[in-house]
Parts: C-alpha cells; sequence; structure tokens
C-alpha cells in the first residue's frame, strides 16, 4: 500500500476542497496518485474540475522581451533556490543578459543558448552566490501584432499573438491569461484525450444513474460545451470587461487571437518537502 503523506492529503484537499477524511480516503484507493483520486472523487460526488496542481516552490523568475515592431516576444523562466537570491542584482543581471541573448537569436532551446560564456557566467554566479542557478526554458511566440504582461512579482507573465488589432489589445489579453490561466486558445484546441477523460468523469457523476442513455448524452454535451467555454481563452468572458468575451474584445479591435503562451516561475516543478522533525531525528540516529 502507498505510503499517504500529510502533505500529499494537503494538496488534495486544496485542490479539491474536501474534507481531510474523504481526500485521505481516496488517495488510499488511488494509491497515492493524486490526479486519479481527483477523477475518482469528481466521478463519485459530481465536483466540478479540481485546482490545477499549484507546486510552484521554486523559486527565480520571469522575464519578457518584445520586439519594437510587435512581430515576436521571448520570455525566460530561470530559477534560483530562495527568493532572497532572486531578488539579488547579480542574479536579476544574469537574468537580463540570457534574456537579450535569447531574443536576438530568437533561441528557444536551452542547451544551445548557454553553450560557451553564458554558460561560464551561470557558473561564476554559482559560485558567487552559492545557491544553484538554472536556466530552465525559453518561450518564442511570433505573430503579426504580439505583446506581453509581466506581473509586478515579476513570477508570472503571458505573451498573446494576434491578427490584425494592435499592441494595446494583445497587451490586455495577456493580461487577462495571467489571471485565468486558460487551458487552450479556441475549444477545437483542446486535445481529444481531455476530452475523453471529461466525458467519462461526466458520464460517471451520480445525478446520471438511472437515465436513459440518449438523456445522458445530451446532459454531458451540455457539460462538454460548458468545461470547452471556461478553458478556451476566447470564450472565457474578459477579466476586465465580464460582459465580453476575449474573442468579442479582439473581433472589436479588427484583431483574432491566434496563440499565447502563460509561464510562471516553477510550474510543475515537484519540491520535496521535508519534515524537520522527522530530518533531526534521522540526523541523531547517525
Amino acid at each position: 500500500m502507498a505510503n499517504i503523506s500529510a502533505a500529499m492529503v494537503k494538496e488534495l484537499r486544496e485542490r479539491t476542497g474536501l474534507g481531510m477524511m474523504e481526500c485521505k480516503k481516496a488517495l488510499v484507493e488511488s494509491e497515492g496518485d493524486i490526479e486519479k483520486a481527483i477523477d475518482d472523487l469528481r466521478k463519485s460526488s459530481g465536483m466540478k474540475a479540481a485546482k490545477k496542481a499549484g507546486r510552484t516552490a521554486a523559486d527565480g523568475v520571469v522575464a519578457v522581451k518584445v520586439a519594437d515592431d510587435n512581430s515576436y516576444a521571448i520570455a525566460v523562466e530561470v530559477n534560483s533556490e530562495t527568493d532572497f537570491v532572486a531578488r539579488d542584482d547579480n542574479f536579476l543581471g544574469f537574468v537580463n543578459t540570457v534574456l537579450e541573448k535569447a531574443f536576438a537569436a530568437k533561441e528557444t532551446d536551452v542547451a544551445a543558448l548557454m553553450s560557451g560564456e553564458l554558460e561560464s557566467a551561470r557558473e561564476a554566479l554559482v559560485q558567487k552566490i552559492g545557491e544553484n542557478i538554472s536556466v530552465r526554458r525559453l518561450m518564442l511566440v511570433e505573430g503579426d501584432k504580439v505583446d506581453a504582461y509581466v506581473h509586478s512579482t515579476n513570477r508570472l507573465a503571458a505573451i498573446v499573438a494576434l491578427n490584425g488589432g494592435n499592441a494595446d489589445v494583445a497587451r490586455d489579453i495577456a493580461m487577462h491569461v495571467t489571471a485565468v490561466n486558460p487551458r487552450v486558445t479556441r475549444p477545437e484546441d483542446m486535445p481529444e484525450e481531455e476530452l475523453v477523460r471529461e466525458k467519462e468523469i461526466i458520464m460517471a457523476q451520480p445525478d446520471m444513474e438511472g437515465k436513459p442513455q440518449e438523456i445522458k448524452e445530451k446532459m454531458a454535451g451540455g457539460r462538454i460545451k460548458k468545461f470547452l467555454a471556461e478553458n478556451s481563452l476566447v470564450e472565457q468572458p474578459f477579466v476586465k470587461n465580464p460582459e465580453q468575451t476575449v474573442g468579442q474584445v479582439a473581433k472589436a479591435a479588427g484583431a483574432e487571437v491566434v496563440s499565447f503562451v502563460r509561464v510562471a516561475v516553477g510550474e510543475g516543478i515537484e519540491v520535496e518537502h521535508k519534515d524537520f522533525a522527522a530530518e533531526v531525528a534521522e540526523q541523531l540516529k547517525k
């Protein structure tokens, strides 16, 4: 049987809003698989989609540069071990150097960018600061009109590309992306496996029990449509004016949303959370 830690139960509670015992039971049944536990809980309780995993304990910054003609933009994520170093002038200077070189070359391959003098600069910074520093990712967006929004903390940014329109509209939509975190640009961009998974969950929910298949399919179709609207950028209510969708805002400006990227510091990085008391006890045994 999988070892279910308090941290796992806490994460599941935060993502689902359900009680401790219910979350622990689901984790035991899923043998510690949090994503499977969420799916099982949604099937049994009719719960809405859970929050995305938010384990972003890695520190660092996101930096973005947009071309003067708004034809492209580059985002870089550089990680440090602590927030203290992420505010250090030497660290921020290194981030800016990485950004400028990536921007000039339109480079998206970290290994290619970091060969030579940039890697030497990184190693020297590690020696000076005493923390590991890593360039994690480079993201390029090109288009007719491209602009970006970087949150004031420098830990979250988005870039949006439009056909038509202007940079101000692209920047406003990029701000929306940082706030709302859509999964795809349009409903038709949603991966088929996501739709299959969502339908499977919907069909297993309690209010579907005992209904004719035709009714189930109709209900599932409506819920899938709502799921797509909630998770597609152009269908979402615009954060600055919820009476309009993002797609409508773009259209009013003579634009069409083509693509976007959203970058959050440490997104997807799993950081080991140690039990301090247990760690001390372990050390005393040695």
